[in-house]
């Protein structure tokens, strides 16, 4: 597979499906518990949002999860790990399947986060932005007793502000780094990133989260780069004017989150490693997955407490993940 054009910058395609499921099904996909699933990737930063979105409002059973393996060929994700080959609830091998089930000549690339509509076992939408505002909006009828607004609408404008430099600058910011195809491009990608992550480090040195004093919509979309940063982006994606452990702000930010219920317990070392280093082998050719970094560090005091916050508000922290939705003792970090 390639991913880097000879000459060029890095340019997303960010045009997805655009169909949401709404309260007022005006779609045509109402809210309703148990008609969908949601397949999202561990490996994967922009599946990974909505991982920790559902944990944290509680829709685990409103919404059931399939998880695909770490790598994928060019034509999709796919369950190769999972007993059979197969995803439990769609018995499909391939993601793709639904794509294609619901449009059959569709053009773009088969992405995760998506929705899939159990009964027909078609794709709803992929539109991994939206998807986890609309968790957070439409499915309030079936989110848990304590679960945190994080998406306010007193503070939307602040949040969505925020948000867009953290994709342009950050989420994306490290792919336009690592799928640089020339010298000029990644210099450029690579000043924007840091930039931004000083910004974000001063904007967070006085208050422990990016929007108010509780965790919001931003704080998720930001804490999915973070925790891939030393892992991945540092070295294979050439991000490497300091590790994140070498930003103390962010750093202290970042394991303030990892420590929170549904974020860190939702973190797949594993799968973030092999994923980018086996799938993108025209950056890393041999597809050696490297051993390091140490990742104890995770789990050390980051003394962000003395900012003060809440971070679920006047909500609570989310039970723990259930027996089959536990990332497994040695993909994570040890204790």
């Amino acid at each position: 597979m390639t991913y880097v054009e000879p000459g060029k910058e890095f340019n997303r395609d960010t045009n997805y499906i655009d169909t949401r499921i709404t309260a007022d099904g005006r779609d045509g996909y109402p809210v309703e518990p148990g008609r969908y699933r949601l397949i999202a990737a561990r490996a994967c930063p922009w599946a990974h949002r909505s991982i920790i979105v559902r944990r944290l409002l509680g829709l685990e059973d409103a919404i059931s999860l399939g998880i695909p393996g770490p790598t994928h060929d060019p034509r999709s994700w796919n369950f190769d790990e999972a007993p059979g080959g197969v995803d439990s609830v769609l018995q499909i091998p391939r993601l793709q399947d639904a794509y294609f089930a619901r449009f059959p000549d569709y053009p773009r690339g088969i992405t995760v986060p998506a929705i899939v509509e159990i009964s027909t076992g078609q794709v709803v939408t992929n539109n991994y932005p939206q998807i986890t505002l609309d968790f957070s909006t439409e499915w309030t009828q079936y989110h848990r007793e304590g679960a945190p607004d994080l998406y306010p609408e007193a503070l939307r404008g602040e949040i969505d502000e925020v948000a867009h430099r953290v994709f342009t600058e950050v989420n994306n910011g490290v792919y336009r780094c690592g799928f640089a195809g020339s010298q000029e491009a990644y210099g450029k990608a690579y000043d924007r990133l840091f930039d931004a992550l000083d910004w974000l480090a001063g904007r967070l040195s006085n208050q422990r989260y990016l929007v108010g004093d509780t965790i919001t919509e931003a704080d998720v979309r930001l804490f999915t780069t973070l925790v891939r940063f030393d892992a991945v982006y540092h070295g294979h994606f050439k991000c490497n004017r300091s590790k994140l452990s070498e930003i103390p702000t962010l750093w202290n930010y970042a394991r303030d989150l990892f420590q929170t219920p549904g974020f860190g317990d939702t973190v797949d070392f594993d799968h973030i490693k092999r994923h980018y280093y086996v799938v993108h082998t025209d950056i890393n050719p041999t597809s050696i997955v490297p051993k390091g970094p140490e990742l104890h560090g995770w789990l050390e005091p980051h003394g962000r407490e003395s900012l003060g916050g809440r971070p679920f508000g006047d909500g609570s922290a989310p039970h723990p993940p259930s027996r089959d939705e536990q990332v497994p003792a040695d993909h994570w970090v040890p204790a």
